[in-house]
């Protein structure tokens, strides 16, 4: 009869403790909430300066149009146009800036967060937008309830009329301080 040995040698195990993975994962988890704050903060600054960019390059588009024209895209009733369908004002089916686009602007550009506005309470039946008023001699173009900063009076892009939740760029008065 032959007898069975037992195999002395040592079986290789791969894997992770329970201790090992909890130990990962926290470490994964306490880096998550240092980064993803940093990254938010990063992306705020970034959608900021397209909206400092896109209300520049817009007031630039506006000052040759004056230029060729004698006078700035007019608004009918001097009201607001938006840049977002469905907003509080029209959005002139797109056009928020009539005749702008494409002779002196490529294209009009729109909010880079776009939709609902994340400012509350002053802009909860706003959407976050460019919005454009001009009576053909004087023009103000906001980027409203939208902006993730704010100046302070006396900067660039201060807005006295909505100092919480609008930057502004405009012709001269009375648009600038009281539209």
């Amino acid at each position: 009869m032959s007898r069975r040995h037992k195999n002395t040698t040592p079986r290789l195990v791969w894997g992770f403790t329970v201790v090992e993975l909890l130990v990962v994962m926290s470490i994964i988890g306490i880096l998550a909430t240092i980064v993803i704050p940093s990254v938010n903060k990063a992306r705020a600054k970034s959608r900021d300066a397209v909206r400092r960019a896109d209300l520049v390059s817009l007031q630039t588009a506006l000052e040759i149009y004056w230029n060729v024209n004698g006078a700035y895209p007019s608004t009918i009733n001097s009201g607001w146009y938006s840049s977002e369908p469905g907003n509080a004002v029209t959005n002139n089916s797109g056009n928020y800036i009539p005749g702008l686009s494409p002779s002196y602007i490529f294209a009009l550009p729109r909010d880079p967060r776009g939709g609902a506005s994340k400012i509350i309470p002053p802009c909860s039946s706003w959407k976050a937008a460019y919005l454009y008023k001009s009576d053909g001699t004087n023009f103000k173009l906001l980027s409203h309830c939208a902006p993730e900063s704010f100046p302070t009076a006396g900067q660039a892009f201060y807005d006295p009329m909505r100092p919480t939740h609008a930057w502004m760029v405009c012709s001269s008065e009375p648009a600038c301080s009281s539209w």
